[in-house]
C-alpha cells in the first residue's frame, strides 16, 4: 500500500460542508482540521502512486470549496 498525506485548503465558510464530504471518501483512513494555511489534513491509502493522484484529482479537487491541495507521499527508510 502507498500512503499520501493531503494538505487541503477550503473557501471561507464552507470548510465544514468540505470536510463532510471529505469523510465519505473510502480511501481518506483518516482526516482532521488544521488551524494556519491548510484547513484540513487527510491521510490516504492507496495502491500506488498513479491511484493516489485519481483520488486527489477526482474525489478531492472535485469537491465545491476546496481551492487548493498539497500532496506529500510517504517513503520507506
Amino acid at each position: 500500500m502507498f500512503i499520501g498525506f493531503i494538505l487541503i485548503k477550503a473557501a471561507p465558510m464552507l470548510e465544514y460542508e468540505v470536510y463532510n464530504k471529505l469523510s465519505k471518501i473510502q480511501a481518506i483512513i483518516e482526516l482532521q482540521p488544521l488551524f494556519g494555511e491548510y484547513d484540513l489534513i487527510a491521510k490516504i491509502e492507496a495502491e500506488d502512486f498513479e491511484k493516489l493522484g485519481e483520488i486527489v484529482i477526482n474525489n478531492i479537487r472535485s469537491i465545491k470549496g476546496v481551492i487548493d491541495t498539497k500532496t506529500l507521499t510517504g517513503t520507506r527508510f
